[in-house]
């Protein structure tokens, strides 16, 4: 197992790693809409916190040698299942492979955000 890290995505809030690879997969742990550069909180819509967290997972994937296009399954978290199609309209420009995908509603995500995924993906 390798533990995967980049500056270009937000670093760990606990004791986890980015993402770890193993047997020729990657998984990523839950990505937040932290800005890498800043280390705040996005505290903006759902769309906005959106591409945050697909900027994010797409950064430590190519860190680990995949993709976004080699994501094979996502889970998805959101504080409000009415932001549902807000959330799906972003996701869907970031995972056009259509990876298979989990989406549920959660009583509260790390720092108050409206969203979290997670990706495992071929390297």
């Amino acid at each position: 197992m390798e533990k995967i890290y980049t500056k270009n995505a937000p670093d760990a809030i606990g004791p986890y790693s980015q993402a770890v690879t193993v047997n020729g997969l990657v998984f990523t742990s839950g990505q937040i809409a932290i800005n890498p550069s800043t280390g705040n909180v996005e505290t903006a819509t759902i769309e906005e916190q959106t591409e945050q967290v697909c900027k994010n997972l797409k950064n430590v994937l190519e860190a680990a040698g995949s993709s976004l296009e080699k994501a094979v399954k996502t889970v998805c978290f959101l504080a409000n299942m009415e932001d549902f199609a807000a959330f799906n309209g972003i996701y869907g420009k970031y995972f056009t492979a259509k990876p298979a995908r989990s989406c549920v509603a959660v009583k509260q995500l790390p720092k108050n955000v409206l969203v979290e995924v997670e990706v495992i993906a071929e390297i």
